[in-house]
Order: structure tokens, then C-alpha cells, then sequence
């Protein structure tokens, strides 16, 4: 069945308990939302002399942990081949927004790192509208439509087998060290070990986002 603009197909009442053609017609429209939604929300990113691209890397690097601010990871995770993030990184570079600095672990390896201009230039990042236009149906959908849009983006990802990128505490492979947190309640809160490297993660780092994610059970 072709994907068209189903504008009045269904109506803002309760999905639960509708029948089959009512539920294909919630599913195209869904589809058409996000649809438009993206095109928005691109279109958006064409500001402050970016495109959608370097403000996507601006916006990876700024929550990206240790182990994902690396060219692949980035590619990974938007879903670009090498080339392309290659030359997204050239400009960013050339505009003084980000820095390649090597591993000290591994000097064979390159950090992606956020200048002070490029944290700036994140300040004015152009999908604060959308945010602020979220905002706006927080009190209503926020938490359903947080999960509804997660678990489609879950189960998207699992049947193209895409990485899922999540938040490093909410990770099977992530272990709370509760004896190290003991050591100095201030520093330590919530320190705890990575499960596919062995080391530490310290409380800033557990809310970013990691390449080695994997969906707690």
C-alpha cells in the first residue's frame, strides 16, 4: 500500500483498541510525520555557515564518551561512509570548531575534541526551536512519546542491525563500583567499570553516549 499524506485518516482519540485498518492507517501516518518532521528539521541545520552534517558531528562530539569521538564512530553513527565524514570533519577543522588530538593510550588512534569555538557554536545550535517546540507537548506526551519513539528507533536499528548508540548507565556492559563510590562520595558518585574494556567511568562520562552500547535486558 503506497505512503501518502493521511492528514485525516485518523483522528487524536486512543490508539489502543482500534482494528486493523485503523492501525495500517496510524502506522502510514506515523511514517509521514517523522517524514516531514526530518525534512524540517534539515532544513533547520542550514545556519551560522553549517550544514545538517557538521552540526550532527558538533553535536555527537559533544556527548560522545572516550571511547566514540573517532572518525568511525562518528560515521557509524550517522550512518555516512568514511569519505564523507572525512571531508565534514576538514571543514569543521578549517572553521576552528573541533581538533584532532592522539590517544595517549594509543598514539596510533585520534580524539575528535570540541574547540571553545565549537562549544559556542553548539549554544546556537538551530534545533533548540525544535526542543522548545517539545517542550510545549512535554506535559501531555513526553513520557509515552519518548518510549513509543525509542522503541521504534530500537527496533529499527536491531532489524538493519545498526549500533544503537546509547547512554553509557544504561548499558548491559555498564557495572556500578559502589566500593570506589565509597571513596570519596564527592568525587565517586555513581563510578562504575565498563564491561567490554575493563576500566573506569567516572560519573560525567556514564551520561554520554558509546559506540560499545549494548541494550540491557
Amino acid at each position: 500500500m503506497p505512503i501518502t499524506d493521511l492528514s485525516h485518516a485518523v483522528t487524536d482519540g486512543p490508539v489502543s483498541g482500534t482494528v486493523p485498518g485503523e492501525k495500517n492507517a496510524i502506522a502510514q501516518r506515523v511514517i509521514v510525520l517523522l517524514d516531514r518532521l526530518g525534512r524540517l528539521t534539515r532544513e533547520l541545520q542550514f545556519a551560522d555557515g553549517l550544514n545538517p552534517a557538521q552540526w550532527e558531528a558538533l553535536r555527537f562530539l559533544a556527548q560522545a564518551n572516550r571511547y566514540s569521538r573517532s572518525p568511525t564512530a562518528l560515521a557509524d553513527y550517522l550512518g555516512a561512509t568514511k569519505g564523507t565524514v572525512s571531508q565534514t570533519l576538514i571543514a569543521l577543522e578549517s572553521k576552528g570548531l573541533i581538533t584532532r588530538c592522539k590517544k595517549t593510550e594509543d598514539r596510533r588512534q585520534v580524539d575528535l575534541c570540541l574547540t571553545e569555538a565549537g562549544q559556542a557554536m553548539l549554544a546556537k545550535d538551530p534545533m533548540q526551536t525544535l526542543e522548545q517546540a517539545t517542550l510545549e507537548i512535554a506535559d501531555e506526551l513526553g513520557a509515552e512519546m519518548v518510549k513509543g519513539l525509542s522503541r521504534l528507533l530500537h527496533d529499527l536499528q536491531t532489524r538493519n542491525q545498526i549500533n544503537e548508540f546509547g547512554v553509557c548507565q544504561d548499558c548491559s556492559l555498564f557495572c556500578v563500583n559502589s566500593q570506589a563510590a565509597l571513596v570519596d562520595m564527592n568525587a565517586k558518585v555513581g563510578v562504575g567499570t565498563c564491561g567490554n574494556t575493563g576500566e573506569t567511568v567516572d560519573a560525567a562520562e556514564k551520561t554520554k553516549i558509546c559506540v560499545n552500547y549494548k541494550t540491557a535486558n
